[in-house]
């Protein structure tokens, strides 16, 4: 009986401690890191031609189509973009959106910034 109470115990810490690190998913829908911005026009990962100007991004692993807000925490700017691609290359980041929803979010010329993206329904 105490086996399996260490072993709950152990499950709920690390669970904790792998939320509060910067890039996990801390629940199902939010994950929190740092972005940067691409400005291609090759063919996604999806299939469909990249638009700079759209409101598109690159996740690793969310599926093709989901919608994701995304939050800069630099300022507090959002956006809505749509998963159509694969990356970041750079294992230091969650997500690379197109640089349309970068001038939105306002790190263009910054290239790089701290968010966090939350998963929409639909």
């Amino acid at each position: 009986m105490r086996t399996i109470a260490y072993a709950t115990a152990a499950a709920l810490l690390a669970t904790a401690i792998l939320a509060s690190l910067p890039g996990t998913y801390a629940g199902a829908a939010t994950q929190c890191g740092r972005a940067s911005w691409y400005a291609l026009t090759s063919i996604t990962a999806s299939g469909e031609r990249a638009s700079p100007a759209a409101m598109t991004a690159a996740h690793r692993s969310l599926p093709f189509g989901t919608r994701v807000r995304v939050r800069n925490l630099a300022n507090g700017r959002s956006v809505v973009v749509r998963i159509n691609d694969r990356g970041p290359v750079s294992r230091r980041l969650i997500i690379d959106v197109t640089k349309g929803a970068a001038s939105r979010l306002g790190f263009v010329t910054k290239g790089i910034t701290k968010v966090c993206l939350e998963r929409l329904a639909g």
